[in-house]
């Protein structure tokens, strides 16, 4: 069951929320924070994978939530779902462009789609983990979704990708930027032109007169040659790269021309997407029919951590290959955090094993315990490792305590995974004798 943070003092979102998690028992649980301290608290105690930040709420100061979230890297799991009073302050929370807001609705819409946003995240659920927490770490995973025509489902499945990627450590925050810019244009493509029929020179017609993109959206899915069109959405994530297939149900249209980076003129409100998007991926490329466009995106798999806000002020130390980070049986005074680089463990002169920027932490066991160290820790290439002193971490876990909880689930995964590769080896080696 995940816990779901509410932020909001408004009682027609908490009756929503309320009436919407009863369908949802086995998965949700919501946490209802009525001040904006007490979010910010919950927050960094319990790292809720889904937050509910209610601007509607004069209460609440959401912004402050908002950037609190944003300003640590590890608190981006997940995803929030903002509620807006108007659609323009909905369209002014879109434009901060914050890469954790998954949705952002009208109290009206909110009202009305909230079931079905739930339902999303269960079916999708595999995407919202804390950062490190994954068990898929090392994977190649591949999958589909298939979107109804409409704008929600877009930035939804967007969030989900895009925070999947991250969390999983295989894109930092330029790789983000360009993700999410590039599936928000072409799923919103699909959408408009592709399965509503919307040419250029309609939607620009429709937009110099004022109107609402998604009033002429709506008005198109009404007719019944577009009503039943489907959005198709692939993925395959593989170590070196990540393919994404997007495909809608419509005619197709003149692709080619819209790749031109001179076409439409810089004065046009719309148009220049698809340009934009083959200058920020891998490899845009269309079918001849033009309904279906991939591409690709180069994964930074085991090459740098994202430095959390508590580790900012402590220097990065570079070494170089061979270097010794620890020696075996030394006092563990320290605790050392892996931005870049892999080391090798060494126990009794044997290598056990190798760390990664994904294994996020050196020496935590012993830091911990109040041990000695167990292994020799020698780089296996150039890195850069954060040296954090064990008094000056205490201090910043009383400050800061979700990294103390990041931490301890942390090692209770690596146990969960130890204690699987346990019984994996025990049953092999009973196959074996089996056979003897």
């Amino acid at each position: 069951m995940k816990k779901l943070l509410v932020a909001s003092a408004n009682q027609e979102v908490l009756g929503v929320v309320k009436s919407a998690c009863l369908n949802y028992t086995d998965y949700f649980e919501p946490i209802f924070c009525p001040e904006t301290d007490e979010a910010l608290s919950f927050v960094d105690y319990e790292l809720p994978e889904i937050k509910i930040l209610d601007f509607t709420s004069a209460e609440i100061n959401c912004h402050a939530i908002l950037k609190a979230i944003s300003s640590d890297p590890w608190l981006h799991n997940g995803g929030i779902i903002a509620i807006a009073s108007s659609p323009s302050e909905a369209q002014k929370i879109e434009d901060l462009k914050d890469p954790n807001i998954l949705i952002v609705q009208t109290l009206y819409t909110f009202k009305q789609n909230f079931d079905g946003l739930l339902r999303s995240l269960i079916r999708n659920q595999q995407f919202l983990f804390n950062r490190g927490m994954q068990d898929r770490i090392g994977s190649e995973e591949k999958g589909f979704f298939v979107c109804d025509n409409n704008p929600m489902d877009i930035r939804l499945y967007t969030g989900f990708l895009v925070n999947y990627l991250y969390c999983t450590n295989r894109i930092d925050d330029d790789g983000r930027f360009a993700l999410q810019s590039t599936l928000m244009e072409l799923l919103t493509n699909a959408l408009e032109h592709g399965n509503c029929g919307i040419s250029y020179e309609e939607k620009s017609e429709w937009l110099n007169k004022g109107g609402i993109i998604l009033d002429l959206i709506d008005k198109k899915l009404r007719m019944p040659e577009y009503a039943d069109r489907k959005i198709h959405i692939e993925y395959e994530i593989g170590k070196e790269k990540s393919t994404f297939v997007i495909k809608d149900d419509g005619e197709g249209f003149d692709w080619r021309s819209r790749l031109s980076d001179d076409t439409p003129g810089v004065e046009e409100a719309h148009g220049r997407g698809i340009a934009l998007s083959k200058s920020l991926v891998s490899d845009l490329r269309y079918n001849d029919k033009g309904n279906e466009v991939s591409f690709d995106i180069q994964n930074i798999r085991n090459v740098s951590n994202t430095v959390p806000g508590i580790m900012i002020p402590f220097k990065a130390v570079e070494y170089k290959k061979h270097d010794i980070v620890c020696r075996q049986n030394e006092p563990s005074n320290d605790l050392y955090f892996i931005v870049s680089g892999r080391y090798g463990v060494y126990a009794n002169r044997k290598l056990i094993s190798v760390l990664t920027p994904n294994d996020m932490f050196i020496g935590e066991m012993a830091f911990l315990l109040n041990d000695r160290r167990s292994a020799t820790i020698m780089a296996a290439e150039d890195g850069k490792l954060i040296r954090i002193p064990k008094t000056m971490f205490l201090n910043l876990i009383r400050k800061n305590p979700h990294y103390g909880l990041f931490l301890s689930k942390l090692l209770a995964q690596r146990v969960i995974r130890q204690n699987r590769r346990t019984l994996q080896l025990s049953a092999e080696i009973a196959q074996l004798k089996g056979q003897k």
